[in-house]
């Protein structure tokens, strides 16, 4: 099941932005990573992803998160 996870991260430097995509990257089953447009949002694509893992580990290791959305994405 490919899902879609956006969270809202707390960041206040580039460093913490690239400590955040650094962190949601070793989570199992990440496919794409990259920054929402507004640059305190990280959105997450992959296959059996864990919200809650990703949130908590983000919230540990950056800065207070919020998961704003997770979406089931159709297979093309």
């Amino acid at each position: 099941m490919k899902q879609k996870i956006v969270v809202k991260v707390q960041m206040n430097r580039e460093k913490c932005q690239t400590k955040a995509l650094k962190v949601a990257a070793s989570i199992d089953g990440v496919d794409f990573l990259g920054l929402g447009a507004e640059k305190d949002r990280v959105e997450v694509i992959g296959n059996g992803v864990d919200a809650v893992k990703l949130a908590t580990s983000l919230n540990k290791k950056v800065g207070h998160t919020e998961i704003i959305s997770v979406e089931v994405m159709k297979e093309s």
